[in-house]
């Protein structure tokens, strides 16, 4: 099958198009580094650097005429869609909407969407949130990202695309990046294993239901390899808290010291865990890694990083 990946040279991305070449794809990838790095492109895949909002991507994708598209190109730091809305949404939304337009003219027939579970229900009311949750992001990038799903329900109706949006919660795992705004558990292995304090915004007791980066590929793989359409949730459904992770990251380090609390930063949820029951009963997809064998498989990839420079 011909799969193009957007943002496949990121975190997800990646692993995502090194998975499709594995399972005997023909690849293609664009992406525009702003984020992505050159190491992380699989081999044997046909990269194109570009932006997803260019004349040059549309004309790239009636060129490769893809079959499948996995949609992980965006705008993902929750700050900086805060401070600048409008460019959160041109990339989030006019940016997906160029996507899915070329895709559909080139006669795609599924695509698969990285959407937000952590930001797209907001201050959640039920816990852990399921798919029928109230959407009440309280950040534009979670306002996009709620956008993004319903142009995609509009081009699958109108263009008779198999549509799948994978509403993430927090992942993490090797690939991520270290450096500004990124996972935290990124943010503090790098602190870690340099001798650094990791630092906390706001108390640590805010909660996020994390998911291994290993676990999410494999909810990409089976939505596209099932017949399903619609939205699911890809997490755990279970509550850690940033302290707790700080704690087990900390011993697994040999770090004896404290973490340093600044305050906590505007548009960030208190707590935030999602329902994947559904993706269990439809997709067959559940979790199979946990916090603890994440954590250390994570630790182990920087510390591997940090030796050979």
């Amino acid at each position: 099958m011909r799969v193009l990946v957007t943002g496949g040279a990121g975190f997800i991305g990646s692993h995502v198009a090194q998975r499709m070449l594995e399972l005997g794809h023909r690849v293609s990838i664009v992406d525009n580094l702003s984020s992505g790095k050159r190491d992380n492109l699989p081999g044997h895949a046909h990269f194109l650097h570009c932006d997803i909002r260019s004349d040059e991507c549309e004309r790239f994708i009636a060129e490769e005429r893809p079959e499948a598209v996995f949609h992980l190109a965006a705008q993902m730091d929750v700050r900086k869609s805060v401070s600048d809305p409008a460019l959160d949404a041109d990339i989030n939304v006019r940016g997906f909407v160029r996507v899915l337009k070329a895709a559909a003219e080139a006669g795609c027939k599924a695509v698969v969407f990285s959407s937000t579970g952590g930001a797209i229900y907001g201050e959640q009311e039920r816990f852990p949130a399921g798919e029928d949750h109230p959407c009440r992001p309280v950040s534009p990038y979670g306002t996009s990202k709620f956008c993004g799903e319903q142009y995609l329900r509009y081009f699958g109706s109108s263009a008779n695309m198999r549509w799948v949006a994978l509403r993430y919660a927090n992942v993490y795992g090797p690939r991520q990046d270290p450096h500004g705004e990124a996972g935290v558990v990124a943010i503090f292995a790098r602190a870690l294993l340099q001798g650094e304090t990791p630092r906390i915004y706001g108390d640590g007791k805010q909660t996020r239901d994390f998911v291994f980066v290993r676990d999410v590929v494999a909810a990409n793989q089976v939505a596209l390899e099932r017949p399903a359409e619609g939205v699911f949730n890809i997490g755990t459904g279970v509550e850690t808290d940033v302290l707790a992770v700080f704690r087990v990251m900390a011993r697994c380090a040999g770090f004896a010291g404290e973490p340093e609390f600044l305050p906590e930063r505007p548009g960030e949820q208190r707590r935030s865990v999602i329902d994947p029951g559904r993706a269990r009963q439809i997709l067959g997809w559940s979790p199979t890694v946990s916090i603890r064998e994440g954590l250390e498989q994570t630790l182990s990839y920087f510390r591997g990083i940090l030796e050979k420079r």
